[in-house]
This record gives C-alpha cells, structure tokens and sequence, in this order.
C-alpha cells in the first residue's frame, strides 16, 4: 500500500471504531441476505446477542491502526484463522465479505465516506484479506499431513455417550471410515456440523477436547444450554444424538494451549464447562512431565453440576496434584460431605492463599463474568500478565 491509503486508512480508524458495531451490524444484514448460504457458517446465537458484530468490529479496528504493520498482528490473525480452520472457511468467501463490509461502512457514514476513504479501505481490506489467506492455508495444509488429518469437516462416529453432571454429557468419537486419529495440543477444540430437523441451515459449534492428547478417540463434553437458540445443537446432541451415529467434525485447532516442554509450575482454573481443554491440559501436564507443580481450582454450582470431580480427584491422588473447589451455592448434601473447600465466589484473596506462585503459569476457562473476575483477581496478587493464558467461549472479548 502507499503511503496516501495507509494515512487515510489510520486517520478514519477511529471514526470506524466509533460506529463499529453498527457498520458490522449492517454488514452481517447485507452479506446474509444476498448470500444466505453463509448462514450455514456463522452462529446465529453469537450473531443475535451481538458477539459477533462487536469482535469484528474490534479486529476491523486493529487491524487499522497497524495497517502499515500488519505482522503485529499476526497472533491475532493466528487466533482468527484457527478459528477460520475450524468452521471451513474458504479464500473465496473473502471477497464477499469485503464487499458486504464496504458497502456498510459507506451506508453507516454516509457523505462522509468519500471515494478516497472507500478506495482506501477496499485496498487495506485486501491486504488484510491476503495475510488471513494465507494463514489460513498453511493451517489447512499441516492438517491434511498428518495421518489421518482432512481439511475441512470429516464423519466421526460416536463410540459412546456418558453423563458426567446434571447438565453435560460427553461424546466419545472416531473416524467412522476406521482410519488413525490425528493426535491434538493439550487445550485444542474441534468444530461439529450438524443438521438439525425443522432448520434450515447447517449449524457449527466448537467443543474443547477433554481427553488426553494419543489417544485413540476424541472426547467433547456438551453442556445443555437452556435458550432455545443458543442450546439449538447442544439439545440436539444430548437429545438425538446416541452411539453408533455420526457427526461432522474438524480437525483440531486453537492456540489456547498448554507449555508442555517448560518446568514452571502451572495453576488451572476453571468455572462450569470451562473445565474441558483443562482437564485435557491436566492429563497432558502428568502424562509427558509430570514432575510439574500442578494446582487445579474448579468452580461450580454444586455437586450435581460439578464436572469431572471423580476423575480429577483420582489424578491429583494419583500424581499429588493440589486440587480445590468452589461451590457457588452448595447443596446441603454437599456441606454434609465436605465435597468443597470454599463457599461461594472464588476471590483474590482466597486465590491469594492458594495460588499466588509468581513464577506459576495460570491457565483461565470458563464464563464471560468468571474470566474478567479470575484475571482481575489474579492482577490485584500481582501475577504478571504474560503469565495469564485464558480462552473465552465463543467470539473473542476484553477480559480486563
């Protein structure tokens, strides 16, 4: 790009950035209803509480201002395009998206989106375009080379199916064709594709893996979402989905991972669902080093919500691993048994007491609120930032 685009393009950022999530509102609008068949790609739950059009907007509004410094970028765009991966996303949808962006972008601003500031950012849309492209691609191309790896969605039959707590149930699957298994990094996730009677479009989800990286299946846990839209395919997998059928799934992707080869202890905290690239991380963490100091801290309602707890209990047994729960409104069932080691919330001090370790990596899942509140309590004990790894369910947020 010149050095007249790269001007124009970082002095109307911040102009983008103020009707950011009205031009990606508007953008989504267009781009749906001249191409419905990308419904088929985008959740329409993400879509319809606003996560969507807000991560957009803030990726827009990076990638703006570093236009003349786009490697900057790159574990952004890393992040994205695993995500991209994951969901099948080809380089020929890119060219819709710019135009549907474009054509938003003048609509939203009106007169003052003149030809050179469309010009402008029609030219950096392409320069981003490409970056993500090519990512991209090398990504599909290291999945397909691994034995037994696929590009984009492939039929994994389902081997078994076990209720693990009130509300979630785990899926066991192989390759339905019978072929090796790719093995995945501790914390990965991969997408399901299914096809729900009575709807229209065929709907992704992305599911962490919760077992152990080698072995000879994959293992998703599913919590039944009560919203009828945001629980569309997870009461579709609980409800219909049993042993013997199959699913549609993605090789694994994400950058949400475990250090395997360092020797810094590490503290896994989790809240509800967020438990399951944790305990994969786990099983990782005692299986291929497992002279690591490991402290697990999970977080649930109570016992009938209480995710893996025999099985996390019978590693930390087993490997002398500090592992502590939080139960936010424990049952009495619960106080009879001392099945926890705190009453409510998990706060800063109570983290302070133990999990303080500053030489520790800190490894967060879980919940929009449970993330920002962990991280913020790990900030006031002052746990430096680049210690802090976390993955949040769904599109990207601010966690601080």
């Amino acid at each position: 790009m010149n050095q007249k685009t790269i001007d124009i393009v970082k002095s109307t950022a911040p102009v983008l950035a103020e009707h950011g999530t009205a031009i990606t509102t508007r953008f989504y609008q267009m781009m749906f209803a001249n191409h419905p068949e990308l419904l088929n790609v985008f959740n329409h739950a993400n879509q319809k509480t606003g996560r969507q059009q807000t991560a957009l907007a803030n990726t827009v509004y990076a990638a703006a201002q570093h236009i003349d410094q786009l490697e900057v970028l790159i574990p952004v765009v890393k992040q994205i395009a695993h995500k991209h991966r994951s969901l099948g996303i080809k380089a020929e949808q890119y060219p819709i998206v710019g135009k549907y962006l474009l054509m938003a972008i003048k609509e939203v601003l009106g007169d003052a989106a003149t030809d050179d500031i469309i010009n402008a950012w029609a030219e950096a849309y392409q320069a981003i375009a490409d970056v993500f492209i090519q990512v991209e691609e090398e990504m599909y191309q290291e999945s397909e080379k691994q034995a037994g790896g696929w590009r984009y969605f492939k039929s994994y039959r389902v081997i078994n199916k076990e209720q693990e707590s009130k509300e979630v149930t785990s899926f066991y699957l192989q390759p339905a064709a019978g072929e090796q298994i790719p093995t995945f990094l501790p914390g990965q996730y991969i997408s399901v594709r299914v096809t729900i009677p009575g709807n229209d479009n065929l709907h992704i989800r992305q599911y962490s893996l919760s077992n152990t990286p080698g072995d000879d299946f994959y293992r998703i846990s599913v919590k039944r979402e009560n919203c009828p839209q945001d629980g569309l395919v997870s009461n579709f997998l609980h409800d219909s989905v049993d042993v013997g059928m199959t699913l549609e799934i993605s090789a694994p992707a994400g950058e949400f991972i475990l250090e395997t080869e360092t020797q810094h202890p590490i503290v896994l905290i989790s809240g509800g669902v967020g438990i399951t690239p944790l305990m994969s991380m786990l099983k990782a963490s005692v299986t291929t080093n497992p002279k690591r100091g490991v402290t697990f801290i999970h977080s649930a309602k109570n016992g009938e919500y209480h995710l893996f707890h025999d099985e996390v209990a019978a590693i930390a047994e087993q490997h002398s691993i500090r592992y502590l729960t939080s139960y936010t409104d424990p049952s009495e069932q619960d106080i009879t048994r001392k099945q926890f080691d705190k009453d409510g919330f998990i706060d800063a001090d109570w983290l302070c007491k133990h999990a303080n370790d500053q030489a520790a990596h800190f490894y967060l899942c879980g919940g929009p609120a449970f993330m920002k509140n962990i991280y913020q309590c790990l900030i006031d004990n002052q746990i430096p930032a680049s210690n802090i790894h976390f993955e949040f369910f769904g599109p990207a947020m601010e966690i601080a």
